[in-house]
C-alpha cells in the first residue's frame, strides 16, 4: 500500500527512486493541447527522470496540485488578446507562490500567448505574442551577443509555415548549453517571432534565423523569478489533424526534457541529443 508523500503525491515506487514530480497543466489551448501533453508525458517519462501527472482545466473548482510538484509545465493558453480569461485569483495566487518559493515552471510553446494583462505572468514569461508597443525584444547579432529592441521597434509577432530549420546554440556557460551541439536541425517547427515583453533578466539558450523577420530569434531561454526557475521553449507547434513531426526530433526531445529537469533542480544530467 502506498503512503503519502509530504508534498502530496503518493509513494510510488518511481517516486520512492528519486524521479521528479512533472505536473502538466492543459485544458485551453489554440493548439492541439491533448496531443501536445501526450507527446510531453512520453517524452519525460522515456528519460526514466519524471514521474508525471496532468491537471486539465474544466471545472469551476479546478485547482491543478502545484505544490506538489518538483516542476509545473503550461501547455495553456486561453488567448493572448486582453479580453481573454484569467485564472481565478486563488489558482493565480497559488501559481506565483509555487514559483516564488522554489518552483519550477516550463512555459511550452503558446503558453507564452496567454494572460496579457497579468504582470506578474508576463515577468516570468519575459518574452510572449505581445504588440512591439508591449515591451521590448531581444535579437541574438551575428556575433552572438543578445541584442534588446526598444519598443515600439521590431516586427508584430507572427510564424511562417512549417520547415526545417537550424538552431543555434548560445555559449554561455548556462547548464542547458553545456554538451549541446553548436548548431542542430529542428524538422517540421514553426520558427515564431517577434516575441516583446518585459524581457529583463533573461538567459537565451538558443537562437534560430528568421526568414520572415530577417533577424536571429531567440527559441529557447531562462530566467529566476523569486527563488523559483522558468524554462521557456518555443519549439513544439501542435496542430490539429497534422502529423507534427518537430515533437519527435532528438534535438526537440532533448531540449525540452533537459530544460524541465533544469526548472525542476537547477541542475542538468540528462545527456544532450544523440548523433
Amino acid at each position: 500500500m502506498h503512503g503519502l508523500t509530504r508534498r502530496g503525491f503518493l509513494m510510488t515506487p518511481a517516486l520512492a527512486a528519486g524521479k521528479l514530480r512533472a505536473l502538466i497543466v492543459d485544458g485551453e489551448n489554440n493548439h492541439d493541447w491533448p496531443t501536445a501533453t501526450a507527446a510531453l508525458r512520453e517524452i519525460l517519462e522515456a528519460t526514466g527522470r519524471f514521474d508525471v501527472r496532468v491537471s486539465t482545466s474544466g471545472s469551476p473548482d479546478w485547482m491543478p496540485p502545484f505544490a506538489s510538484a518538483d516542476v509545473v509545465i503550461l501547455n495553456y493558453n486561453s488567448g493572448h488578446l486582453k479580453t481573454a480569461k484569467r485564472w481565478p485569483l486563488a489558482l493565480e495566487e497559488s501559481f506565483l507562490g509555487y514559483l516564488a518559493t522554489g518552483g519550477g515552471v516550463v512555459i511550452f510553446h503558446a503558453a507564452n500567448n496567454a494572460f496579457v494583462d497579468w504582470a506578474e505572468y508576463n515577468e516570468i514569461i519575459g518574452l510572449g505574442w505581445r504588440d512591439p508597443a508591449f515591451g521590448p525584444g531581444l535579437i541574438v547579432t551575428k556575433r552572438g551577443s543578445v541584442k534588446t529592441i526598444p519598443p515600439p521597434d521590431g516586427p508584430k509577432p507572427g510564424h511562417g509555415p512549417r520547415h526545417d530549420f537550424t538552431v543555434t546554440t548560445m555559449q554561455n556557460g548556462h547548464p542547458l548549453t553545456k554538451g549541446m551541439p553548436r548548431q542542430w536541425t529542428q524538422r517540421a517547427e514553426q520558427l515564431t517571432h517577434g516575441q516583446h515583453g518585459p524581457a529583463q533578466k533573461l538567459t537565451i539558450i538558443s537562437y534560430a534565423w528568421s526568414k520572415d523577420s530577417l533577424r536571429n530569434e531567440p527559441m529557447e531561454w531562462t530566467r529566476k523569478w523569486g527563488k523559483g526557475r522558468v524554462y521557456t521553449t518555443m519549439f513544439g507547434h501542435t496542430w490539429k489533424g497534422e502529423d507534427n513531426p518537430n515533437l519527435r526530433t532528438p534535438g526537440f526531445r532533448a531540449t525540452f526534457a533537459r530544460g524541465a529537469e533544469w526548472a525542476a533542480t537547477g541542475k542538468v544530467t540528462l545527456p544532450p541529443p544523440a548523433g
